[in-house]
């Protein structure tokens, strides 16, 4: 790692990189992009021209951030009291256009970003949030504070997060949805506010789920979604006509651990 822009011949003479911030040597950074002295860059990463990078930041390998991009602001929280928190961000993701990300509170000391997500421009990624793996979140996505993510989830355009609500494996939410209530894996979702209207039958084609899996899942919604039961009592029945293969297992972990309520 380096620490001075002059080691690096790959960093615009217009960068800004504070005394401090610690490099790869490889890393390229354009015109006019600012980075902070408490961030980490590790090798094979691409930071856009007028980028601003800041606070407590570590970046892993081979992302692509995109022109404009902000990326460790402190939280837009009135609690927030200029704790030392971090946002931390795994590799081969790409961060488009004007995205912004948030430091963590003192709730979690932490906002998170895995690997291989798409986050498209204008983004909006809140303090205290946890993106996980393999994640798209579409053009203006906006997540409030907390907000959980699970891997190979779809986030539409203009789509809004409540805090705290967390948006489960395989679902996709549709484009300008509002989201009040977690998100059940495997779902398609899409309203104001957002309802489960199917299986998420494609992303499960993508991700190669069994047909049988399937099966089983397609039995499980129509249980817990279309029956008419309360949750609790769809889930009994559920956890007693239905296998209990992983897939299965998550989806009704995930409802009984569910604090804002599933959006049904």
């Amino acid at each position: 790692m380096c620490s001075l822009k002059m080691i690096n011949a790959n960093i615009q003479s217009t960068a800004q990189v504070a005394p401090g911030a610690q490099l790869a040597e490889d890393v390229e950074i354009g015109h006019y992009a600012v980075i902070g002295p408490e961030v980490k860059i590790g090798p094979g990463n691409k930071i856009a021209d007028h980028c601003v990078i800041a606070g407590n930041t570590t970046i892993g390998k081979n992302n692509q951030i995109f022109t404009g991009a902000v990326i460790g602001s402190v939280p837009q929280d009135l609690k927030y009291k200029g704790e030392r928190t971090e946002i931390v961000i795994g590799d081969n993701n790409i961060i488009r256009e004007y995205v912004t990300v948030n430091l963590g509170t003192a709730a979690s000391q932490k906002t998170a970003i895995g690997n291989n997500n798409l986050i498209m421009a204008y983004a909006h990624i809140a303090h205290d949030c946890v993106i996980g793996n393999n994640v798209v979140i579409a053009n203006v996505g906006t997540l409030a504070g907390h907000i959980v993510i699970e891997d190979k989830a779809i986030l539409g355009g203009l789509a809004a997060v409540h805090q705290f609500v967390r948006i489960g494996t395989l679902a996709i939410v549709g484009g300008c949805s509002k989201v009040n209530k977690d998100i059940p894996p495997y779902s398609m979702c899409d309203g104001h506010p957002a309802r489960v209207l199917s299986l998420n039958k494609v992303g499960l084609e993508r991700w190669g789920i069994t047909k049988e899996t399937k099966s089983h899942l397609k039995h499980a919604f129509t249980i817990l979604f279309k029956s008419g039961l309360s949750m609790s009592h769809a889930i009994e029945q559920v956890e007693k006509e239905i296998p209990a293969v992983p897939e299965i297992v998550h989806l009704v972990n995930f409802i009984k651990d569910s604090r804002r309520g599933v959006t049904r």
